[in-house]
């Protein structure tokens, strides 16, 4: 946890409690100091909380990275299992593939419809 987020909820508290105090005391300036630390203190929060989601994406990238090697092979090999188990279903996948890409880059471009013209 960021201490971003602690001292965030801190003054979000704080400036809860100094604007309570305001209002029942009845003093402006207290109640309108209180509800400026109160949303100073939110934001400080959100931005522990942005700072806490970034590193956590980092670790998460890098963990990515440092495993991608053994995600490839693992893969490879379970491919090659299922082809190896069941090569005349692979070949048809292989061919099913090969045919709608050719379809698809081969057809002409389409043309918008015509105008009509009343």
């Amino acid at each position: 946890m960021d201490t971003d987020r602690i001292a965030g909820a801190a003054k979000e508290f704080a400036g809860k409690a100094e604007g309570a105090v305001g209002e029942m005391t009845g003093d402006s300036k207290t109640e309108a100091s209180g509800r400026a630390r109160e949303a100073a203190g939110a934001v400080q929060n959100l931005y522990g909380q942005a700072k806490d989601a970034a590193d956590t994406a980092v670790n998460y990238a890098k963990e990515t990275y440092e495993n991608r090697g053994e995600t490839i092979r693992s893969g490879q090999q379970a491919l090659t299992k299922t082809v190896q188990d069941n090569p005349i279903g692979a070949l048809l996948v292989a061919g099913g593939l090969g045919l709608a890409l050719g379809l698809l880059l081969s057809r002409p471009p389409r043309r918008p419809p015509p105008r009509w013209r009343y």
